[in-house]
């Protein structure tokens, strides 16, 4: 059977992380062999990007275009490297956040100019793209008070882009929504503010179909 490409989408907050780690097991108990990976990352050259985009000090200072091409150097280096050799033996391949990410992140949030942000990420994927979209959605209000918690709760590094005012994340929001809209066959949109329960039946349920057709031909 041929390998199957899942992408989580949504802003921040949503259970993108949680969600991954449980349809990966599925898969797993399955007898599907699973690649898990995130973005910006997934290769040690990611690894160094996404830290360089997120937590390092010298970041205050990165302008949008910059962060747009770091973006996509990061998933031009994860295609190539790991998504593309996976897909081809048959090993199914989730990834928190691709480049749908960048089109609400760096052309809404950051309000790029979206011909062109389309444009640099076709040249880091080229006919990669992927068959299944979960975009996991909660209200921006919803977002803020889960970041603050996971802040209090981790007390981990600062994150560059959690920093953003609430402004840049609704434009992130609605970015996603048009997403979504212009393809509705690849992009599904689950209400993340759910158990994380009823978030993973809901996940499952689109999987399945997508595992139903594979099998069929």
């Amino acid at each position: 059977m041929p390998g199957l490409f899942i992408t989580f989408e949504g802003t921040e907050g949503g259970g993108k992380s949680t969600q991954v780690a449980l349809l990966a097991e599925r898969l797993r108990q399955l007898g599907h062999r699973v690649r898990v990976l995130r973005e910006p990352g997934g290769t040690p050259i990611g690894e160094e990007i996404r830290h360089l985009l997120k937590h390092h000090p010298a970041n205050v200072a990165m302008m949008p275009e910059a962060e747009l091409l770091l973006m996509n150097a990061s998933r031009a280096q994860l295609v190539r490297e790991v998504i593309r050799p996976a897909l081809t033996a048959g090993d199914m391949v989730l990834c928190d956040r691709f480049y749908d990410s960048t089109t609400a992140y760096q052309g809404h949030g950051r309000q790029l100019n979206l011909a062109l942000v389309q444009s640099v990420i076709q040249f880091a994927v080229g006919h990669t793209h992927p068959h299944l979209t979960l975009l996991l959605r909660v209200p921006t209000e919803v977002s803020e008070a889960r970041r603050r918690a996971r802040q209090v709760a981790t007390a981990g590094p600062r994150d560059r882009f959690e920093e953003a005012d609430r402004e840049f994340f609704r434009r992130v929001e609605h970015g996603f929504d048009l997403i979504a809209e212009a393809e509705p066959e690849r992009v599904k949109i689950l209400d993340a503010t759910q158990s994380i329960e009823a978030v993973h039946d809901g996940i499952w349920r689109l999987v399945e179909a997508h595992l139903s057709r594979l099998r069929d031909g």
